[in-house]
């Protein structure tokens, strides 16, 4: 520890039994249940208590997303059920979002409930300076049980030339527009780029996508980013792929983005949507024998890093979702009250993308089943030749594929992409979570006709 960080950290301004550094879904959810234990608890975020999901993340953008479903479901109406007209307004959007979701931004609530359960709330930058001490401008606390992390992620901005000088966006100013763009350009073909891409296209805001890597959702497999780019296609979304905006300029006209190949695209916003960053080094981790420019903590399996020393979240590198984060947040608070608890795992770790389809997945996908070295065995089936897709007609496009291990007989991973791709995946997440025999599956009754019937089929198709 440097001999500044000993100076200040010599300075103990209050004491607790554990102090919370980032009060997002997981550190509120951590911190309000020791509180509730009895135990004597300081919560610290220079933002929001409740984090980004509330504010720009999972719950807003879920609220555009509906929304820009309706509109869809709308135009879908000719030659199945009549006629419409549909007028996009984006106003009862935006007021949804400050309504319900936000409240403009403030806080006061989710403060007064972590409060009402018996914790302490301090608002502010929270930094070590040492062992079991955050500092917090000029005020030092130390806790005498333990210190759990969970500061988040912020929007990565990639070095691209020319992007820092410009007024670009990320996803907190992209849920808070009152108002629409004509068009906007987002970088990152990801969850987050492509959840909001759909939104603001089928409100009518002219849409192009660029994704330096060879697909869209590039952690996903290849036919869910295959189905998604032709569904952006239909939907009128310029979709760039496989090379990266090498140069970004602003002027009266709005933005000027140059791809490697000579491609210039217009357009008067830009999204920035390239994935999520740590800030290690910001947190003083340093100060506590970690390494400061490393990406994640490296917790274990009762989520902890250090003795004393808990995190969850984002920032444990697990999975960047709400319910990672309060998955472990159980197992911390457990852990740090002295249960008994399960350890931490993450091999039916599932996830959504809310796209129209919606792209859910779990587990691993074929290319890390193969890697992992298991014996592989994949299925595909097309939603549009089940019974319920043929059914559904207009918006029915999707797929079920399934990866098995040839010897245990059971599921690695699956992707339910389709209507209601998310709800779907929930029979497919306990499968591989349970390591159901395919066996077993295959003696199952499947009602009909739903559109998860359609995992009988994949489960039929698999080669085992």
């Amino acid at each position: 520890m440097s001999e500044a960080a000993q100076n200040t950290a010599s300075e103990i301004t209050e004491t607790a039994d554990v102090i919370v550094i980032g009060m997002g879904p997981a550190g509120e959810s951590v911190a309000g249940q020791l509180a509730e234990a009895g135990l004597d608890v300081i919560g610290i975020d220079r933002e929001l208590v409740g984090g980004e999901c509330p504010y720009w993340g999972c719950v807003p953008s879920k609220m555009m997303i509906r929304a820009a479903h309706l509109l869809a479901e709308a135009r879908r109406i000719p030659g199945m059920a009549g006629s419409v007209e549909v007028t996009p307004d984006w106003a009862p959007v935006a007021e949804r979002i400050r309504a319900e979701a936000t409240d403009t931004w403030d806080d006061t609530v989710a403060v007064e409930r972590f409060e009402g359960k018996g914790g302490r709330f301090v608002r502010g930058e929270g930094r070590f300076v040492g062992s079991g001490q955050v500092a917090v401008g000029d005020q030092v606390f130390q806790a005498t049980k333990g210190v759990v992390v969970a500061t988040g992620t912020r929007a990565a901005v990639p070095p691209i030339p020319g992007l820092s000088d410009t007024p670009f966006w990320t996803n907190r100013e992209a849920i808070e527009a009152e108002t629409l763009p004509a068009s906007i350009i987002v970088l990152g073909g990801g969850a987050i780029g492509s959840e909001l891409a759909q939104v603001y296209t089928r409100f009518g805001v002219e849409v192009a996508i660029v994704e330096g890597l060879d697909r869209l959702l590039p952690p996903e497999e290849p036919e869910s980013s295959a189905l998604l780019a032709e569904v952006f296609a239909s939907e009128g979304i310029a979709v760039h792929t496989g090379q990266f905006a090498s140069k970004v300029s602003h002027g009266d006209d709005g933005f000027l983005v140059e791809l490697a190949d000579g491609t210039k695209i217009n357009g008067e916003k830009l999204l920035v949507a390239a994935g999520r960053r740590t800030d290690l080094a910001g947190l003083g981790i340093d100060a506590i024998g970690f390494d400061g420019a490393a990406r994640f903590l490296d917790v274990d399996e009762n989520l902890s890093f250090g003795d004393g020393l808990w995190a969850v979240g984002d920032i444990t590198g697990k999975g960047a979702f709400t319910h990672v984060g309060m998955y472990q947040a159980a197992i911390a608070v457990a852990d740090i009250l002295g249960q008994d608890h399960l350890a931490a795992e993450y091999a039916a770790l599932p996830r959504v993308t809310f796209t129209d389809p919606e792209v859910g997945s779990v587990g691993m996908t074929e290319a890390q089943a193969t890697e992992s070295g298991a014996d592989v065995r994949t299925s595909l089936i097309n939603v549009q030749h089940t019974a319920r897709g043929w059914l559904h007609k207009a918006g029915n496009e999707g797929l079920i594929k399934l990866v098995a291990d040839a010897k245990t007989g059971t599921l690695l991973g699956a992707t339910a992409a389709g209507p209601n791709g998310g709800e779907v995946l929930g029979l497919l997440s306990l499968a591989v979570h349970a390591k159901v025999p395919v066996s077993e599956m295959r003696s199952m009754i499947w009602a009909y006709p739903t559109f998860h019937r359609g995992i009988e089929d994949a489960v039929n198709a698999l080669d085992l």
